[in-house]
């Protein structure tokens, strides 16, 4: 406890309390004050930044000091609550409302900590548990769960039984309908910057949340493919482990989201054509599409799954493919003017091949190949043609005509 002024006291609370417990790394602090009022906050130097309830900007370390509060809910979803702001409300009231026990532990300026739920016995047990039946007012918190258990999955978290079924009770009785996809996408995008964000996309699997929120990743789950090149069988499975591997080449989003994302069209495959999945390709791009479009999804990640859905086949085939082949690749994948893209594609392509039961170690030779090949039809002398007085579209049509010259000879090379 803190005494800035008068009666005012502040408390550490939420995240950098808990990921202290843990020895995890953290960076910001958030604090909850006690005793004060918006005018008191506003006297003293702080400036206000909440919109639905009182939330103040520190005057010089700018971390967030949020007035303790409790809330009544008064409509479906995340929005549908009224607050309630006082200096009688206490801590103990105020961490009440928090969604899980281990954020719902606060620290005094003397270091003790303020655990009236039980927070610290949670991550001792590595549990994640909700505070109080006042969790099911707000839906994001299936969010936030499923974000936790991908963000502690290494550290053995799991999720209390009693919690997992009141998630299950929240998406059965419709909670989970009124989640907006601004609040989805946030929560999405957190968890695929985490170790293991298989787990949030799982979590929500198992609690039916990922049929409200994701449908088209859903309708992958229970699809089966051809065991001899999926041993793991499941679609939904296999690209959750797609993922795994994703995370092992690459920290980028988009990288990450595509290689969830380049199997929808197995979704829609016919179940009479079951096990195989012709077209899949092609019939893959409306649902991302769609997927992106209701979610709001960044551009970069959205074009990178889309272009790995299409063309994840053609990596895969890399050296049965003819040089005109390769050279519409190219084209189609805009790979000249991004080449950085082309690499994030590749990777997506190589987690594809490893994300199988096991092929997680198989050499993935195609990438190289390509990257090669690319690199190979890049070394057109634009200048000499130039000054052999192509311009215009005759200059753009000399250019292919060379790149498909490097590119036979490169294919010549590498089939001796």
């Amino acid at each position: 406890m803190t005494d800035t002024s008068d009666n005012l006291q502040t408390y550490l609370v939420g995240g950098a309390v808990r990921d202290r417990l843990l020895d995890y790394p953290f960076t910001e602090k958030d604090w909850v004050v006690i005793g004060a009022t918006p005018a008191r906050m506003t006297e003293m130097g702080f400036t206000p930044v909440g919109k639905d309830f009182p939330v103040f900007l520190h005057p010089h370390t700018k971390e967030e000091y949020a007035l303790a509060r409790t809330e009544r809910k008064t409509a479906p979803g995340y929005a549908g609550f009224s607050f309630y702001c006082s200096p009688e409300v206490t801590l103990e009231e105020d961490l009440r409302r928090r969604d899980l026990t281990i954020n719902a532990i606060a620290e005094s300026s003397t270091g003790e900590l303020i655990d009236p739920y039980g927070g610290a016995r949670d991550i001792q047990h590595k549990t994640l548990r909700h505070v109080s039946e006042a969790f099911t007012e707000d839906p994001v918190r299936i969010l936030r769960v499923a974000r936790f258990a991908a963000r502690y999955h290494h550290l053995g978290f799991t999720i209390a039984a009693e919690t997992l079924s009141l998630i299950k009770q929240m998406v059965t009785s419709g909670e989970a309908d009124h989640l907006v996809a601004e609040r989805v996408w946030k929560e999405f995008d957190r968890a695929l910057r985490e170790r293991h964000p298989e787990v949030f996309i799982a979590t929500l699997q198992q609690c039916g949340a990922l049929a409200v929120v994701m449908p088209e990743l859903a309708a992958l789950f229970g699809v089966p493919q051809p065991p001899q090149h999926h041993p793991e069988i499941d679609t939904g499975l296999h690209s959750l482990l797609v993922l795994q591997q994703a995370c092992l080449l690459s920290n980028d989003t988009p990288v990450r989201f595509a290689a969830l994302m380049h199997d929808l069209g197995k979704g829609l495959t016919p179940r009479e054509q079951w096990p195989r999945h012709i077209g899949h390709e092609h019939t893959g791009l409306k649902p991302i599409k769609q997927l992106c479009q209701r979610l709001a999804v960044p551009n970069d990640c959205r074009d990178l799954a889309l272009m790995a859905a299409e063309f994840h086949t053609h990596c895969h085939r890399a050296f049965e493919l003819k040089p005109s082949t390769l050279l519409k690749l190219f084209k189609q994948t805009d790979a000249y003017r991004k080449p950085e893209r082309f690499k994030q594609f590749l990777l997506v392509c190589q987690a594809d091949s490893q994300g199988r039961t096991g092929f997680e170690n198989r050499e993935y030779p195609q990438s190289h190949y390509l990257a090669q090949a690319l690199q190979t039809a890049k070394n057109v002398n634009v200048k000499a043609l130039v000054n052999q007085g192509f311009k215009g579209a005759e200059l753009g049509e000399a250019i292919e005509q060379e790149r498909l010259g490097l590119l036979q000879q490169f294919k010549q090379e590498h089939t001796q």
